[in-house]
């Protein structure tokens, strides 16, 4: 079951890279990101009392408590970094970036929660390693522009930190109810997010913020929503140095998107590295 709720995760979570993309266009990346959160909020929320599980709220223990904060923490940097490469990089060369925090997810479960390394699990992250390589271009990187190179520097970080997200949900998750326990990592992004709006003065512009922008916003809010719902299903029930890199196939649905909706295409080198990412993460469902 744990399998269904990765593959829905990394749907809803393609889905995002390109609503956001469109979203944050003409907004301010930290501020587009405090939005969302509150979408986010309020539909991790609904869930929690739609299944009843605030009534286990009093149960979770200081150890979980602790790891779902630090999560969370780990997930608004990300954010903040993620939706920052996006507003000024290419999609398409700032998502492979962001979802090589597969590899270091991988080592992280292998090292921090005793998952099993394997010889084929090794070779899955080679395969995802050279394949993120190869979708990016160095030439974009090699031109020595400075808002060429910014891009990969957010996307670095984002991917940094959203291995953290996942090990620490991981830990935190465990014993507590999977909608709980998103709603709870949500209100600390949401905190985090808003404290990092407020510090820039920048929640003076939301009355400048267009329709348009407002739907797609809220469109990704709600479609980040239910990728953290399904994810953390997942991450509950299946190991972590599986269950993250198959949400990281969204990867498949961001480029298709982007083709369809933004036009951006793949050249031959990049088109090989995602076929090995793909080839790498499916190679870890063979038992």
């Amino acid at each position: 079951m744990w399998l269904a709720f990765a593959l829905a995760s990394a749907f809803f979570a393609g889905v995002v890279s390109i609503l956001a993309k469109i979203g944050i266009k003409d907004t301010d990346s930290n501020l587009a990101t405090a939005l969302r959160t509150v979408v986010v909020a309020v539909f991790a929320w609904l869930m929690v009392f739609i299944t009843g599980s605030q009534s286990t709220l009093a149960q979770i223990d200081t150890k979980s408590v602790v790891f779902l904060v630090l999560s969370g923490v780990a997930t608004g940097a990300s954010w903040l970094c993620y939706f920052r490469a996006l507003q000024i990089g290419n999609v398409n060369k700032v998502v492979p970036v962001d979802k090589s925090s597969t590899i270091l997810t991988m080592l992280m479960a292998f090292l921090l929660l005793g998952e099993g390394l394997t010889l084929l699990k090794a070779f899955s992250m080679v395969l995802i390693g050279a394949g993120t390589y190869l979708m990016i271009e160095r030439k974009e990187i090699a031109e020595g522009s400075r808002q060429g190179s910014r891009w990969l520097i957010y996307a670095v970080f984002s991917a940094v930190f959203a291995s953290l997200t996942a090990i620490l949900g991981k830990i935190g998750i465990t014993g507590v109810e999977s909608n709980l326990g998103t709603a709870i990592r949500t209100i600390v992004v949401l905190i985090m997010a808003w404290l990092i709006v407020i510090i820039q003065g920048k929640q003076r512009d939301v009355r400048r913020i267009d329709k348009r922008s407002w739907i797609f916003i809220g469109l990704s809010g709600l479609a980040t929503g239910l990728s953290w719902l399904c994810f953390y299903r997942a991450l509950q029930e299946g190991p972590a140095s599986v269950v993250v890199p198959i949400d990281k196939l969204s990867i498949l649905v961001t480029i298709a998107f982007g083709y369809a909706a933004l036009r951006e295409k793949l050249n031959k080198k990049p088109a090989i590295g995602l076929i090995m990412i793909v080839a790498g993460t499916l190679s870890l469902l063979v038992k």
